[in-house]
């Protein structure tokens, strides 16, 4: 009691409040709680007070989507085999087959997005850069010679509907008033292709050139080679 009496009130041990049973039990109750709430948060999936939720002890870092990214490597030869199976694979289809286009194309320009990528390290070359151009040429002569066919094959159909039933008039849709100016049009389409592209001229004939045949067939019009189909 001496010794105790000797403290002085204003020292630092004298101010610090015991801790009591009551206060750690109250401690050990919230502890308890948090920890609680946040086992039953997921399971219940209702708000839980951010009060009684236990403190995170790592914070993570958001993750960022990712794209794809490849580290396969062509050589040069790689790169010119896979450009010529491209182009002799599309340039062997039959382009007038618009079904086969429908399910070919989509797989063809995935193909040439592939080839874009992986031949642009022996653009410089020759022989790459060429085989590269005429690939892309022969894509954009297929696109051109497709909306013409489809366009032509949409005339011809319009034709057929307007003779009526096989041809008796009967239950006739609509004529084409302005048959002659899609006609024209589409020949000059012709003759522009072929002038521009002449190394692709079979292709446009197959698709083109016997599309405007099939539309004589139900309109009478001409064209700089209808003699090729005796018309």
């Amino acid at each position: 009691q001496d010794l105790l009496s000797l403290r002085s009130p204003a020292s630092p041990a004298s101010r610090a409040p015991p801790v009591t049973a009551m206060a750690a039990a109250n401690i050990a109750r919230r502890s308890l709680l948090r920890l609680a709430a946040a086992r039953a948060a997921p399971r219940l999936g209702a708000a839980v007070p951010r009060a009684l939720l236990p403190f995170p002890r790592h914070i993570a870092a958001p993750v960022a989507a990712r794209s794809y990214v490849t580290v396969a490597k062509y050589t040069r030869d790689d790169v010119l085999v896979q450009l010529d199976a491209f182009h002799a694979e599309v340039l062997s289809t039959n382009w007038a087959d618009y079904l086969n286009l429908v399910y070919s194309v989509p797989f063809w320009e995935a193909e040439l997005d592939k080839l874009t990528t992986i031949v642009q390290p022996y653009l410089h070359e020759p022989a790459v850069g060429e085989k590269f151009s005429k690939v892309q040429e022969m894509m954009d002569v297929l696109y051109q010679c497709e909306d013409v066919r489809d366009h032509l094959n949409e005339l011809a159909e319009l034709c057929t509907r307007a003779s009526g039933f096989m041809g008796t008039g009967y239950a006739a849709e609509e004529k084409v008033e302005n048959l002659d100016e899609h006609a024209k049009l589409c020949g000059d389409v012709y003759d522009k292709l072929l002038a521009k592209h002449p190394s692709f001229k079979p292709k446009i004939e197959q698709t083109v050139g016997h599309g405007l045949a099939v539309l004589r067939t139900k309109h009478k019009f001409t064209w700089s080679t209808a003699s090729r189909y005796f018309f």
